[in-house]
């Protein structure tokens, strides 16, 4: 009994100081330049910014995302965070699981409204009118899944793969 607590306190302790905020910086790759930001940087504008909601970019850093060529590699590493953090809830169909189905997301939004919306939903959530239609289907908040700008950008590029880029 006593090895048990032992155990149950040790794996306690590991969870607590294993998810620790880091403060790396990330960069975004693109065909062109790449940007680094830190995590705090990646924070998008609050609802106070409504009045400068872009229903075409959203809210958030994300203005200029090139996606002029699709990289295979930036794909495979967006189907592994994916794996991980996204398809408990979104299939890359356009079955509905939790949240809708990826099939044709990059062709309803842009890069920057993606990206801006996966990296930071909250803000977004809060004033556009389609993800809060969306939120009453799915009745669960898309919650915040802490994507430095490089996990977006790949999770982006695999969305794009699986709307048929090559």
């Amino acid at each position: 009994m006593k090895s048990l607590k032992t155990v149950a306190i040790a794996a306690l302790a590991f969870t607590l100081f294993s998810c620790g905020g880091d403060k790396n910086t990330d960069t975004i790759p693109t065909a062109s330049t790449e940007t680094t930001t830190t995590a705090a940087e990646s924070a998008a504008p609050t609802t106070a910014d409504a009045a400068t909601y872009d229903p075409n970019r959203g809210l958030g850093k994300h203005e200029n995302v090139d996606v002029s060529k699709f990289d295979p590699a930036m794909a495979a590493a967006g189907k592994k965070i994916a794996e991980v953090k996204c398809t408990s809830c979104h299939k890359p169909t356009d079955e509905r699981l939790v949240g809708p189905g990826w099939l044709g997301v990059t062709k309803r939004q842009t890069p920057e409204w993606i990206m801006n919306f996966i990296s930071n939903p909250d803000p977004m959530i809060d004033v556009d009118p389609e993800l809060q239609k969306q939120l009453e289907l799915c009745l669960v908040r898309m919650p915040n899944q802490g994507l430095t700008d490089t996990d977006a950008r790949e999770v982006l590029e695999y969305m794009r793969q699986i709307d048929g880029a090559k």
